[in-house]
């Protein structure tokens, strides 16, 4: 491979926290094949040729490295030329990985010479290299991507250096996707992320705010650690509470350090530092902003599925809902940028993809392609190694034909359309200024049902919304029978800081919001059995996964790093 000291790091960076040794080649393995299709251009920096951040796939000219015992063996397609970096094994089954440079060429095939002489050189010639154990998780400093270190000032940093972390998620798919990159921010500035609060030298909490109870649980939590400040501890709240509450948690809870909203994550690496360097107080809460997260690593919970953030914010205005101001406005991710990085989890395994955003079909590229969310859709299930694609949440009021289109056309995209309703009466959805009616979301319901194959539908419903009638509420059990639905999330209205709802005269009791949410729930049970029944029989492809742990991060498997 031909890197420069930059990709090298990168590729180094990828073998973070990997448990197994066989899971770390296969990494490393695909990385470097991403590199070897910018071999042939021979463009030097500094005296090394330079390998662009391409996506070449692995072919058959590709297969850089094999590891056999001691030996080393390249398997280039040519020479291997000055500047080339390989992997070296030392010390027989289990040893520690390195990266070299070759100071001479050598003909394909062979190590770069078999004696000990030539292993030598390149180990002081080398652009990294660990002398820790493959179990180990390893650390780069960030300030070495900037470019201005040379090859030799480049090196190992065991993981922990910076202390460890325990990082706990609360709420939707977003926030376990967020916590998964913040985790690999983290574990890319040299912390190592472990299994307990009580082993950590920094607990975080990325929170959820869509219902009170959610919320109730983080202070609840942050309760807990009333005393770890004085041993140390650095206590961090992540996420939609962080932004509802602002500084505000500082005075509920003074042990707090770091306060940082969803919609300011981009700026993490800046509050970390800041942390570091002794400042008691760090926050985040600007919401003013036009940048999506993105990092540089990912530490990937799930090893087949991976989740993908194509769209933050919202700019609807619900009147029950804390997003727009807990994430701020709408802001969608460059497209090239969202399907190099499902190009690169293709190479490492991964086999299905789910596209996130709060309202994830309002989709709107920001280049100049730009690309509809339905050719979204089918340019990541055209990847190849991607075999299901999926998508959550849709608004209804931007749910239009060329989806259902899409999914008909590619069987890689899921038949499956999540489209939240959350009450079956139009003046009930005026309330919550919800843009659209009874009859206009069934319009909706009816252009999925005539698709060439059929569509799971599933919903999400709010009983108990300030001033529902008993016969609002029977125009929702209606709507159920109406549109059949495969499954829904169903909830008691919850009261939020900043919605418009608030104003509004509470007037029903705690006791008849949990009544009607047993009754719908009743019927929704009903429809699913009769559906379910029918099924019975039938054969269907599904995606066959070992348990992988809670939600909570820092357990279950060992995760994989994309």
């Amino acid at each position: 491979m031909i890197c420069d000291r930059e990709a090298a790091v990168n590729i180094f960076l990828g073998l973070r926290n990997v448990a197994h040794a066989s899971r770390a080649r296969n990494k490393l393995h695909a990385q470097v094949s991403d590199f070897a299709a910018y071999r042939a251009t021979g463009e030097e920096t500094n005296g090394f040729r330079w390998a662009g951040p391409g996506l070449g796939r692995i072919s058959p000219h590709h297969h850089l490295l094999v590891e056999e015992e001691s030996e080393l063996r390249c398997v280039f397609p040519d020479r291997i030329r000055p500047g080339d970096c390989f992997l070296r094994r030392g010390g027989g089954r289990g040893a520690a990985p390195a990266l070299g440079r070759s100071s001479d060429p050598t003909s394909p095939g062979t190590a770069p010479d078999s004696n000990e002489q030539a292993l030598t050189d390149v180990a002081k010639a080398g652009v990294i290299n660990c002398e820790s154990g493959m179990s180990k998780p390893f650390d780069i400093e960030l300030e070495r991507l900037t470019g201005k270190a040379s090859y030799s000032e480049v090196r190992s940093v065991a993981a922990g250096q910076r202390g460890t972390f325990f990082l706990e998620t609360f709420g939707c798919q977003m926030n376990d996707h967020d916590s998964e990159k913040v985790a690999g921010l983290l574990l890319a500035r040299g912390y190592q992320q472990v299994e307990t609060p009580e082993a950590a030298s920094m607990i975080l909490y990325n929170t959820c705010s869509i219902r009170e109870k959610a919320a109730q649980k983080v202070f609840s939590r942050l309760g807990e650690y009333r005393e770890k400040q004085s041993e140390g501890k650095v206590i961090g709240v992540l996420g939609c509470v962080a932004q509802q509450e602002g500084e505000d948690i500082f005075k509920r809870a003074p042990w707090v350090s770091l306060v940082c909203g969803s919609a300011s994550y981009s700026k993490l690496p800046q509050m970390l530092a800041e942390l570091e360097a002794g400042n008691p107080r760090v926050t985040g809460l600007d919401t003013d902003t036009d940048e999506t997260f993105e990092t540089e690593v990912t530490r990937r919970d799930n090893p087949w599925r991976a989740y993908l953030t194509i769209i933050e914010g919202c700019d609807k205005a619900c009147s029950y809902c804390v997003v727009p101001f807990t994430r701020g406005p709408e802001r969608s991710r460059a497209s090239d940028s969202i399907l190099r990085e499902v190009r690169q989890l293709a190479e490492l395994g991964y086999s299905e993809v789910q596209l996130l955003g709060q309202t994830v079909n309002s989709y709107a590229d920001p280049t100049a392609r730009r690309m509809r969310f339905s050719e979204l859709l089918l340019a990541v299930a055209d990847v190849g190694g991607i075999r299901r694609v999926r998508f959550t949440t849709s608004h209804p009021s931007d749910f239009t034909a060329d989806i259902v289109e899409a999914i008909e056309r590619e069987p890689k995209v899921c038949d499956h359309v999540h489209l939240p309703v959350q009450s079956g009466s139009t003046s009930m959805l005026r309330a919550m200024q919800r843009t659209y009616s009874r009859e206009e979301y069934l319009e909706k319901i009816e252009m999925i049902r005539r698709a060439k194959k059929p569509i799971t539908i599933t919903t999400d419903i709010i009983v108990g919304f300030p001033g529902e009638t008993e016969s609002e509420f029977g125009e929702t059990l209606s709507l159920l029978d109406e549109v059949q639905y495969d499954s829904i999330f169903s909830f008691k209205y919850s009261p939020r800081p900043n919605t418009s709802s608030l104003s509004m005269s509470d007037s029903i009791s705690e006791e008849e919001k949990g009544r009607r949410l047993a009754v719908l729930q009743d019927r929704q049970r009903e429809i699913q059995a009769a559906k379910h029944a029918r099924l019975v029989g039938d054969g269907f492809e599904v995606l066959s996964a070992e348990n992988h742990g809670a939600k909570t991060s820092g357990l279950g498997i060992p995760p994989r790093t994309a």
